[in-house]
């Protein structure tokens, strides 16, 4: 990728508090500016990933959702409003996005991304940030980002339960989700519109999403190998070493 030569004093201004971070300084900035990343899915976890991704300078973004905004959505999807409402979720995000970011290129999608048009998008992008709600778009995702060794974010959430992994199938010891959750076997992992989830749980582990993909990008070390689980009704977080299974059927030898 080719990075931006010179930062302009608007730029400098608006990115200064990442500038003063000795772990990204200019470099990092630059390598933001010139990253491309792809997040599926435009709802609860979605939406601060993509807010924050904006923020961040992140310079090419692709948001895809095939949904339409509806008034449930407005209790945790705060790229969304009132004003959106029957409106395409991927075209209201690009608009919160650009509204937020007017320098960086926000790409809006209004499909569900599956089978080669997955594959291509995957291929086309630095990084992917899995915001979706269901195993069978998970498990495509990272068949395709396994495919096209393409870094990827996965984040989940329902009830009070939340859960975040990075998985990079560039390194030779990183697991992926299939490792994590074989596909085997699955059934449902619970919708929100049947469970239930608290508003503000989706915006810490779509936070925590967009954190890790602004190190990555910023060519910080990810966390690699670890599943962290977030429990907002005890207001605690764990972690839980995941190794690569050898046998894996999508990442094994």
């Amino acid at each position: 990728m080719e990075y931006p030569r010179e930062l302009d004093d608007e730029a400098l201004l608006r990115y200064g508090r990442h500038i003063l971070l000795p772990e990204i300084d200019i470099e990092g900035q630059r390598r933001l500016l010139a990253a491309r990343a792809l997040i599926v899915g435009a709802g609860g976890l979605g939406s601060p990933a993509a807010l924050y991704l904006a923020s961040a300078g992140v310079g090419r973004i692709t948001i895809a959702d095939d949904d339409a905004v509806e008034l449930s959505n407005l209790q945790r999807q705060i790229a969304h409003d009132t004003a959106s409402l029957k409106q395409g979720k991927a075209e209201s995000a690009a608009r919160r996005m650009l509204a937020l970011n007017p320098s960086i290129e926000v790409r809006p999608l209004a499909e569900r991304l599956s089978g080669e048009r997955l594959i291509e998008e995957v291929a086309a992008h630095d990084l992917v940030l899995d915001c979706s709600d269901n195993f069978a778009t998970r498990h495509a995702v990272n068949r395709a980002c396994v495919a096209a060794r393409v870094p990827l974010v996965s984040g989940a959430a329902v009830r009070f339960a939340g859960q975040l992994a990075v998985f990079d199938s560039r390194d030779a010891a990183s697991p992926c989700y299939h490792c994590l959750f074989p596909e085997e076997g699955e059934a449902s992992d619970g919708p929100c519109a049947t469970f239930g989830v608290l508003s503000p749980l989706v915006g810490v582990i779509g936070s925590l999403q967009a954190a890790e993909a602004v190190k990555l990008l910023a060519g910080i070390a990810p966390s690699l190998g670890r599943l962290t689980l977030y429990d907002a009704l005890r207001g605690d977080f764990r972690q839980i070493r995941v190794p690569r299974d050898l046998a894996c059927a999508v990442c094994g030898e």
